[in-house]
């Protein structure tokens, strides 16, 4: 399904709607067990109850939401769904905490609240195990078949097979195309002698995905193709399958005349008055409440080497227009007295001590506020690159410069899915990040991207 552009996973709404009623009755159970009767009517009565139960479900599905456990990744081991809960449940404790101090009208009683917590663990535990066990059962799984056997089908089972999505698959087979290598387990190759709609039919598939380069320099099945779909089959191509799957737009299966007749790429004035606003107040908070960290960590960067806080540097913004990003120093002030720049690699050794702190909680970014007001930034969009990077990039990589389009942001998809790049293929993961991001851009999937940046600073995801 797609909420404003964005590809959601159906069991995505559900798990969210259904955990945040989770939460809410678990302060009515919790209440229940706590008082005897009289007492427990007494506390319904009360008009603050309701909105404190509300305040408490809200807490708790923006926790999980902030820590993962609605993302793409969801379907790890209990373990993992077990640990990452009881995180999400201490972050929305401190938050209740952070509540009751400002709204004390709102003040469940410390016992009330940890027996909320207690219950409320144990059933969203409970609901993942289900649905956990449901998908390995095959409940949750769509039977998929792939016409081609290429290098693009090869990518596209990758993704089928990985549990990168809520979407598992029962994967049919591949349907060969004459004058394409197979670059595709040869077990998995699908043999027919009969109309591809009746074959498709008989192994009840319901998605086919055309995963076929060169759909001119083969014998392509177009009629086929319109028979599958009239017979009820589903029928996309594998750039809309890596679209919805990995919210990516594959490089390598696009072309010119996909980008211009697709929908999405909306650059309309009420898309960017929206966004405008959303920055500016998304800075005033995130400022307001930065300003004590910038302050130690600018005299922590200056104790160490007694060198300059902050540095600029040249970037490429919205329509190859350049600007001086402004940043909390964290490298050596040596760092490119070679000459060339160049790409920031994993235990970086120009990076300082207090720099590497820095990094990893993404706080030398804080000072590209200043950039947002200003109106040179974003809060969200794709990371802004250093134009000796852009010049080579643009050389290497097709549609690279179509993350020009809008301005770049201190945080954006490929950040917080991908981390930093310091490899050609590194690069082109986050530029498919970042094409899905110009594509479907909208205030929904900035305040998405803004709760998976929690998650990023939190475990210090891709920090180099």
């Amino acid at each position: 399904m797609r909420i404003a552009n964005h590809h959601v996973p159906p069991i995505t709404p559900f798990l969210l709607v259904l955990e945040f009623f989770i939460a809410l009755l678990s302060v009515y159970l919790a209440a229940l067990l706590r008082f005897d009767n009289a007492d427990y009517v007494s506390q319904l009565q009360k008009n603050n109850f309701l909105v404190t139960s509300i305040f408490f479900a809200v807490s708790i599905t923006f926790s999980l939401s902030a820590f993962g456990m609605y993302g793409m990744s969801y379907h790890k081991s209990l373990t993992n769904t077990y640990l990452r809960l009881m995180v999400s449940l201490f972050f929305s404790f401190i938050l209740m905490i952070s509540i009751f101090y400002m709204l004390p009208e709102l003040f469940l009683g410390r016992g009330l609240l940890v027996m909320v917590m207690v219950i409320t663990a144990l059933l969203i535990f409970l609901d993942r195990v289900i649905v956990f066990k449901s998908s390995d059962m095959g409940l949750l799984k769509s039977r998929i078949a792939f016409l081609g056997s290429g290098e693009l089908a090869s990518e596209c089972r990758k993704l089928a097979l990985n549990h990168i999505s809520y979407n598992k698959y029962r994967l049919i087979g591949f349907i060969p195309v004459d004058g394409e290598d197979i670059k595709v387990p040869g077990d998995e190759i699908l043999q027919r002698k009969e109309n591809l709609s009746s074959f498709l039919l008989r192994h009840q598939v319901a998605e086919l995905v055309v995963s076929v380069v060169n759909k001119r320099g083969c014998q392509f099945p177009l009629q086929e193709l319109l028979d599958c779909k009239l017979n009820g089959i589903k029928v996309i191509d594998a750039t809309a399958f890596f679209e919805r799957e990995a919210c990516q737009i594959n490089v390598g299966s696009i072309h010119p005349g996909w980008l211009i007749f697709s929908d999405g790429f909306n650059q309309s004035f009420l898309r960017s008055f929206i966004k405008r606003a959303f920055d500016l107040i998304a800075c005033i908070i995130i400022f307001a409440l930065a300003v004590p960290t910038m302050l130690i960590a600018a005299a922590l960067i200056f104790l160490e080497d007694q060198g300059p806080v902050m540095y600029k540097q040249e970037r490429v913004g919205l329509n190859g227009k350049l600007y001086s990003v402004l940043k909390f120093r964290s490298m050596r002030m040596d760092a490119e007295v070679k000459g060339a720049p160049q790409w920031a690699t994993s235990h970086d050794p120009r990076v300082t001590k207090v720099g590497r702190i820095l990094r990893m909680l993404r706080i030398d970014e804080l000072p590209q506020v200043m950039n947002v007001f200003k109106g040179e930034m974003s809060f969200v969009g794709p990371r802004p690159e250093r134009p000796y990077f852009v010049d080579q990039l643009c050389k290497e990589l097709p549609y690279f410069n179509i993350r020009h389009s809008i301005k770049p942001g201190i945080t954006g998809m490929a950040q917080v899915r991908y981390g930093y790049a310091a490899t050609r293929e590194d690069v082109i993961q986050k530029l498919q990040y970042d094409l899905y991001y110009v594509k479907n851009n909208s205030l929904f999937l900035d305040v998405l991207i803004m709760i998976e940046t929690i998650q990023v600073v939190m475990f210090g995801k891709g920090a180099r």
